[in-house]
């Protein structure tokens, strides 16, 4: 069984998520069970996904786990974008963040290539 503290990539996005909540604490109030909910949501799926595909025995299921935090950290990414646009946070804050999710997309595409998969969803190396 493998030690998701041990991967750089859940570290970066375990990172993020504490800033997702920090930044998020500063919207309106009318936002708590919308937006507010919908991007922590997200944003915690990231590494929650990490650690739970840690917890699977074969490669191909690890790699089924890392394919939802990638689609996970899309999710994140447009509602930060959605965020920006509706005022919530600076654009400033929305390139910090979204450069952050970049690397960790980057991060989880590599991890996948060592698993053996291709860029192709689901497709594996034979």
């Amino acid at each position: 069984m493998r030690n998701y503290k041990k991967y750089e990539v859940w570290e970066l996005s375990h990172h993020l998520v504490k800033e997702i909540y920090l930044v998020t604490s500063q919207y309106p109030k009318e936002e708590l069970f919308g937006l507010i909910s919908q991007i922590r949501r997200a944003a915690i799926s990231i590494p929650n996904n990490i650690a739970e595909g840690c917890g699977r025995w074969t490669d191909k299921e690890f790699g089924r786990f890392i394919d939802i935090s990638i689609g996970s950290a899309n999710e994140t990414e447009y509602l930060l974008l959605l965020s920006m646009e509706l005022n919530y946070i600076s654009k400033e804050k929305y390139q910090i963040l979204s450069q952050q999710l970049n690397l960790i997309r980057q991060k989880l595409i590599q991890l996948r290539k060592v698993l053996g998969f291709t860029q192709e969803a689901g497709s594996r190396k034979h």
